[in-house]
């Protein structure tokens, strides 16, 4: 008999012991995310493990009526609770008819290769990314190199707060060992930096830090680690490269010790951030087009894809036109570029979050921060004489700012960006001027990207993850046109009172 599925239930009752508790609003655009809790945490959790079991049951569920076998890659990242809860999603793909094959301790994307190595179809992975400690989740696919998008999140989502399950029984469970050292050997065979590179590898305690070092050494870099030790607690800052106490953390020891570069990482290894030998801290999509320029070099004619808040420079950079690449902006989150990379037979797609897909022959079309930190040493390899800082400023200057996140909630996220597109239409359409300027072009494939007539533009959209809106600004111009753009797209979304406080500014 299925589990009773409960969308609230608070510890220590009965129900909370007895039911499976899953708050509808974990199920996500293209992965799952839950607050689960912590010792000491007065948020009540969005799930319990009977819920998780119950995932399982609906992941199975679905996988198999997809028609694509029962052989499913899992593992889960480094947490205090990461492992009971990947045990508890295991027993539930079991009662579905799953074949487990459990990597372990493992990155996200060491996860999606043991698709590829183990022939396996299907994955899930627990991980809570980067998000804070109390945080879980689950990142699924069906369809290597492909994560879950709308589409089959909202299937899962269906058959499991119905409690709609095949528990056709009959599933079993492997152990894959050593697979960590399988991940790494491929990840850097054939691959070697012949300049001497210093390194800064920061891992924020979080679970790239049993991988990325190692990782680094082998393909012939003098690693310097900073917060390389697996701390769950994570007592310095989140592991989260786009977090600028982590970029801050990473400048200071770049110049401490005259690296050539600092790499940070992510909770679940498939971001990077970058950090010039100067200490400038670069912000990701900067780095996607240093690497666009290296890469549509060496493949003339290359096609990459970018999200909506990366910079305009990937259709505007001189040296790209002349390599005659082509760049296609697409919607925000892994699943999305990923698919589109996969679609447009792209050579790599980049996310100003971090996330970097190579396509044949750098990698296999998924995110893998440590491929992204590879290409990046390979880059400077490849410019001899040039460090990374002179890279960075031979790009064209312009005015961005961080990803901003001011606090809005999951059930009303989205009904505030919608109010906020049909401000920004119907500003165009009366041609008001926002910014000091006409509106030159809006860009509505994911919230919206107001473009003002100098080319400095403001985004809004709703985050895929958390309770919050994202908020990014560019400039060509100067740091001032930046500052009126922001405070101009400030102005439209405090219309809506649901709009909170932005977890950082610039």
């Amino acid at each position: 008999m299925p589990p009773k599925i409960v969308g609230e239930a608070l510890p220590n009752s009965f129900e909370f012991e007895t039911a499976a508790l899953i708050k509808a609003s974990g199920f996500r655009e293209y992965d799952a995310r839950w607050w689960f809790g912590h010792p000491g945490s007065a948020v009540p959790p969005e799930l319990n493990l009977i819920g998780v079991q119950a995932l399982g049951m609906g992941l199975g569920t679905l996988i198999r009526r997809l028609g694509v076998g029962s052989d499913i890659v899992t593992g889960h990242d480094f947490r205090s609770y990461s492992l009971a809860i990947k045990l508890a999603l295991v027993s539930g793909l079991m009662a579905a008819g799953a074949r487990v094959k459990d990597i372990g301790l493992a990155l996200s994307p060491m996860a999606y290769f043991a698709q590829f190595a183990l022939e396996t179809q299907s994955v899930a992975m627990v991980t809570a990314s980067h998000n804070e400690n109390g945080w879980t989740g689950v990142k699924m696919g069906a369809a290597r190199p492909l994560t879950f998008g709308p589409e089959e999140m909202s299937a899962l989502k269906a058959i499991v707060l119905a409690g709609d399950f095949d528990l056709a029984g009959g599933g079993s469970y492997e152990f894959v060992r050593d697979f960590r050292a399988t991940y790494l050997d491929d990840l850097t065979e054939g691959k070697r930096v012949m300049r001497k590179l210093k390194v800064v590898v920061a891992c924020g305690n979080g679970t790239a830090g049993a991988f990325a070092p190692e990782a680094l050494r082998r393909i012939g870099c003098d690693v310097v680690p900073l917060d390389v030790e697996l701390d769950h607690t994570f007592p310095r800052y989140n592991p989260n490269p786009e977090d600028m106490r982590m970029l801050h953390a990473i400048r200071d020891k770049v110049l401490e010790t005259g690296a050539n570069v600092g790499l940070g990482f992510d909770g679940d290894g498939d971001r990077c951030g970058v950090v010039d030998n100067e200490g400038n801290e670069i912000f990701a999509d900067k780095v996607g087009v240093m690497l666009a320029r290296d890469i549509s070099r060496l493949h003339p004619g290359s096609t990459f894809v970018v999200d909506v808040k990366s910079t305009g420079l990937f259709n505007t950079d001189a040296v790209l036109r002349a390599n005659g690449a082509v760049t296609d902006y697409w919607k925000t989150g892994h699943s999305y570029i990923k698919r589109r990379v996969a679609e447009l037979g792209a050579v790599a797609g980049f996310e100003k979050s971090g996330h970097f897909f190579f396509n044949p022959p750098i990698g296999r079309g998924y995110d893998d921060g440590l491929v992204t930190a590879i290409a990046i040493c390979q880059m400077l390899d490849r410019s001899p004489g040039r460090s990374m800082a002179d890279l960075y400023r031979a790009l064209p200057l312009t005015f961005g700012t961080p990803t901003m996140s001011p606090h809005c909630p999951d059930d009303l996220k989205y009904g505030v960006v919608e109010r906020v597109v049909a401000d920004f239409q119907a500003m165009q359409r009366e041609s008001v001027e926002f910014a000091g300027q006409k509106i030159a072009a809006l860009v509505t494939v994911n919230g919206v990207r107001v473009v003002a007539e100098d080319g400095t533009w403001g985004l809004v959209r709703a985050s895929s993850n958390k309770p919050e809106l994202v908020v990014v600004v560019e400039s060509p111009v100067s740091s001032n046109r930046r500052r009126q753009m922001f405070e101009a797209v400030d102005a439209v979304l405090r219309r809506s009172p649901e709009v909170g406080a932005y977890n950082q500014t610039f």
